[in-house]
């Protein structure tokens, strides 16, 4: 076993194939493994047969000009399948789906579709697994947002608590969620997560409507540790899920879609609020009492339907209350084969099947994402103050519950554009460092008009500034799209989206505590903590992350471009280094690793650019997402 080129570290190598347009062949040669051999291939003589490569007329000379380019539509009876490792005969047998992959008997090397079948396809796959998710994803911010809404209704004063015990709240429930993270990532990888998730969903909602029997502090403190031990984990739960019907390029415009539904979500539930807060008195109990019971059982009503919702895997939708599934054996055949030729990695385990220590620990030892995880700490904690207290802040300026609720929905509505932009421009530009400076770069200014309001502002006055702050665009889909990039293999993934997501719980728990109940009503202190940390994340961190990525890129490059085509294909087949394999299908020798910095600007134009000529805003999305990158900046 050759052992790892000095500083080449856990470098991913381009793809060992060849620059020929080669024939596209029928019939597939296996040996007992179920391996296809590509060099046993009949070639067919229908040029429409060969697979999509880069061309000229897939190249932009820059993104900013592409924007304005005018694409002609592909031919929909063109074939969309695109190269990759399992087309060259020495890599495919390093690549190959374990035998354990619950998909394996539908994986076809020699699987050739078009751009129809894979636009009519991706569609389904929306309409059948996006929809759902989404709404799984808005039952998860209803019942953990609620509690602003209840805080409007003075759930505080009915139950005798004072501000520090709701930031103590605020913070057990984090605290809870994070520790929560990992466990809750083994455990689904264990069970799959069609069953983890719809589990987590029912146990949560019991929770959620067993508030409406609150009685003071403690009953208060072990509902918001129970409903943050049981929530944790779910987010990168449902992002694993998704990976299995979805390509890497597909799946951050998709995150960011989830994003915004998070904001949808939070609109509907302060209409919901306005209505159910009327309740107070009824049956003599607080309208805070009868909005927990009743989000509570809409969202069980949410977890139970979807343990019938969300099928194991592409191959695996037939159940006895739905016999013919969702996909004929061609769109399977077609899901999987796509899903493998963009990332080989995912053929690595079984849907069931957990992670061994070893694997937690060399994915936990990835120091290349240790710059991520620290932004994911600390790039919320400047807005996370006032985000937390609008509510409470326009209570005691005077504003009645139902105006409160009311006025929460402007900021929440400008922040599902902004944060859409902001994903928007981070692939048009293809940067994510720099994009994801955004956030605190809006709030900056914002802060400090807040930190210089006088101690009685006008409450109108307060509010603008407020809805001026808190429409911030949210960049937290972007970074966690960035984290998945760079992670690897699907072991990694898991692990490492479950580390990011830890790290933002812990800075939503110190951004929860910097407003403290001495420093009220106006906060000099906690404002000016928040615009420190707004410096330091535009000064210091996002900069020196992006100056990291740059210099890792580069020391890859030079140790990869000095090795021999021999030395390369023999790292690839012996390398034990735990190097992220996956984007071996994604480089090519004739144009190297690509920076993360964007320097590199042409693109590679994505299959995907015809799926959503329906919707153009997505259709720029999908059609601009490069392929060509190791670790992302």
């Amino acid at each position: 076993m050759a052992s790892t080129p000095a500083g080449l570290g856990d470098f991913t190598p381009p793809e060992l194939r060849s620059s020929s347009k080669d024939s596209i062949t029928s019939t597939s040669s296996l040996d007992k493994s179920g391996y296809q051999d590509p060099d046993k291939k009949k070639p067919l003589s229908d040029s429409k047969d060969t697979l999509v490569e880069e061309s000229d007329d897939q190249l932009e000379a820059t993104r900013f000009i592409s924007l304005f380019k005018r694409r002609a539509r592909p031919d929909p009876n063109a074939i969309a399948t695109r190269r990759s490792v399992f087309d060259d005969p020495v890599l495919a047998k390093h690549y190959w789906p374990t035998e354990k992959y619950e998909n394996l008997h539908r994986f076809d090397v020699n699987a050739r579709w078009t751009y129809a079948e894979e636009r009519a396809i991706v569609r389904k796959i929306d309409y059948r697994v996006l929809a759902w998710a989404a709404i799984s994803f808005s039952a998860l911010n209803l019942d953990r947002n609620n509690l602003s809404n209840a805080n409007s209704d003075n759930i505080l004063g009915d139950l005798g608590l004072t501000t520090n015990d709701f930031n103590l709240g605020n913070s057990i429930f984090k605290l809870a969620f994070l520790c929560a993270e990992l466990p809750s990532q083994l455990v689904s990888k264990r069970v799959g997560p069609d069953r983890w998730i719809p589990t987590q969903m029912c146990l949560w909602s019991i929770v959620t409507l067993a508030q409406f029997w609150l009685s003071g502090k403690t009953s208060f403190l072990i509902c918001r540790a129970l409903l943050g031990f049981i929530q944790g984990g779910f987010i990168p739960d449902l992002i694993l899920y998704m990976s299995y019907y979805y390509t890497k390029n597909e799946l951050p415009i998709r995150l960011a879609g989830f994003w915004m539904s998070m904001n949808v979500c939070n609109i509907a539930g302060s209409f919901i609020a306005f209505g159910v807060l009327h309740l107070r008195g009824h049956a003599g109990k607080a309208g805070w009492r009868w909005l927990f019971l009743i989000e509570g059982l809409l969202t069980l009503t949410i977890g139970i339907l979807t343990f019938f919702m969300m099928p194991a895997s592409p191959t695996q939708s037939k159940t006895w209350f739905r016999p013919n599934g969702w996909f004929t054996e061609r769109e399977e055949t077609i899901i999987v084969s796509r899903v493998l030729r963009d990332d080989p990695s995912k053929g690595d385990m079984h849907n069931r099947e957990g992670l061994s220590l070893k694997r937690l620990w060399t994915a936990a030892l990835d120091y290349d994402l240790w710059p991520v995880y620290i932004l994911g700490l600390t790039f919320a904690i400047p807005v996370t103050p006032p985000q937390t207290y609008l509510t409470l802040s326009l209570k005691k300026l005077g504003f009645s519950t139902f105006e409160t609720n009311l006025l929460s929905i402007p900021p929440t509505a400008i922040g599902i554009l902004t944060m859409f932009l902001a994903a928007l421009l981070s692939e048009v530009v293809n940067d994510r460092s720099l994009v994801s400076m955004l956030e605190d770069m809006w709030a900056l200014p914002f802060l400090i008009v807040l930190r210089c309001l006088p101690a009685n502002p006008n409450p109108w006055s307060y509010y603008g500034v407020a809805v001026a702050l808190l429409s911030f665009p949210y960049v937290h889909p972007i970074q966690v799209a960035w984290c998945s990039r760079n992670a690897g293999a699907v072991a990694s993934r898991t692990v490492n989206a479950s580390l990011y997501n830890m790290f933002v719980q812990a800075g939503s728990i110190i951004g929860s505590n910097v407003y403290r109940a001495d420093d009220s009503p106006r906060y000099v202190r906690g404002n000016t903590v928040c615009i420190i940390m707004a410096v330091v994340n535009l000064v210091v961190l996002y900069p020196g992350t992006k100056l990291y990525y740059k210099w890792r890129n580069r020391q890859r490059d030079r140790v990869w471009n000095a090795m021999s085509p021999e030395e390369r294909s023999h790292y690839l087949q012996t390398t034990t280094d735990g190097c992220n394999l996956k984007n071996a299908t994604l480089l090519s020798t004739e144009s190297g690793v690509h920076d993360k910095d964007g320097d590199d600007k042409l693109i590679d134009f994505n299959a995907s650019m015809v799926l959503f000529f329906s919707n153009p805003l997505y259709t720029l999305l999908s059609s601009l997402v490069p392929q060509n990158w190791a670790r992302l900046d």
